[in-house]
């Protein structure tokens, strides 16, 4: 009897400690000044995929960009200094239309010279001050087998001598198993926010975004599927309380945790009073089997750990 007792009081003091830690518990430019903004659409669908303003510091992807896509890139280039030669634009884009790949913003004032040629791969134009607005149109190369995404210039802007960028226009080509990760990512992460805003326990956020940055790097690894089991395990059917919630739990854990530590104090005083101490055992376990109930409405993952710690006890005390 001895021995139920003191595991009876290391199972209240686990069960304080259990609630308190509950309730408390890519596509980019290089950035180098001459691109200063660029919008990606589809060029079937005028689906806005990403865009980039270095003014107001917009940087983001807003669907995924696939291979064999038909793309539009529509691009501001700032040549804020005079240079002599030429500057030179390249694509890594496959040729959708025929006979072009550039073209020019009719509202443009820059003269791009006669050098310049819509249907070239890399096309020359003069080197002078100013700014102006282009698009290129183009098919989006697909990865090899072993690629989950490849990296794709769009827009690179050389100097005469071509060599190192001026800046560039970089995005990522994804395969079917990542497009689908992107999304359920995104969809995770916008639902991460909600929780934020919601008042959710801390503790259950952090892991939520461990999870979340765990995924990406599994794959950015290449194991595509298994990110995708990781974000289909982030279940949005038995989420934690929300703290102000949990606080109404405080008192009651307060209580059992004064409880067990007066029971136990109690026991090492006088250990002949067995038929009170089981007494007491019973008004706790009556106390837990109300605080189950409540929990049950509001969290049944907790619910069903108080219902088991309860079990427990009643299987100490021979009821």
């Amino acid at each position: 009897m001895y021995k139920k007792i003191l595991a009876l009081s290391l199972v209240l003091l686990l069960t304080t400690v259990y609630l308190t830690s509950v309730s408390f518990s890519p596509v980019k430019a290089q950035g180098n000044g001459w691109i200063t903004s660029y919008d990606i659409y589809d060029y079937n669908s005028n689906q806005h995929l990403a865009e980039y303003n270095s003014v107001t510091g917009v940087n983001q992807t807003l669907a995924p960009i696939l291979p064999g896509a038909d793309i539009k890139v529509t691009f501001t280039i700032n040549v804020f200094t005079a240079g002599s030669g030429d500057l030179k634009l390249a694509t890594s884009l496959g040729q959708l239309i025929q006979g072009q790949y550039w073209q020019i913003d009719t509202q443009s004032n820059y003269t791009l010279g006669p050098d310049f040629s819509a249907s070239a791969k890399i096309a020359s134009f003069n080197w002078v001050k100013g700014t102006f607005t282009m698009s290129v149109i183009g098919v989006v190369p697909t990865p090899s087998a072993t690629e989950t995404q490849a990296p794709v210039n769009v827009v690179t802007l050389y100097g005469p001598t071509s060599g190192i960028p001026l800046d560039q226009i970089t995005v990522s080509s994804t395969s079917a198993d990542m497009s689908q990760f992107l999304t359920l990512y995104s969809q995770k992460a916008a639902h991460l926010k909600t929780l934020e805003s919601s008042g959710v326990v801390q503790g259950y956020i952090d892991i939520y975004t461990h999870v979340l940055n765990d995924s990406q790097i599994v794959a950015n690894a290449g194991d595509v599927p298994d990110a995708i089991t990781m974000l289909n395990g982030l279940s949005t059917s038995n989420e934690p309380i929300a703290s102000s919630t949990q606080a109404l739990f405080l008192p009651i854990i307060g209580v059992l945790a004064a409880a067990a530590v007066i029971f136990v104090f109690l026991f090492l005083r006088v250990r002949g009073k067995i038929s009170y101490y089981q007494l007491v055992v019973e008004d706790q376990i009556k106390d837990l089997e109300g605080l189950t109930l409540r929990a049950t409405k509001i969290d049944r993952t907790l619910a069903s750990n108080l219902d088991s710690i309860k079990d427990r006890l009643k299987n100490l005390v021979g009821l």
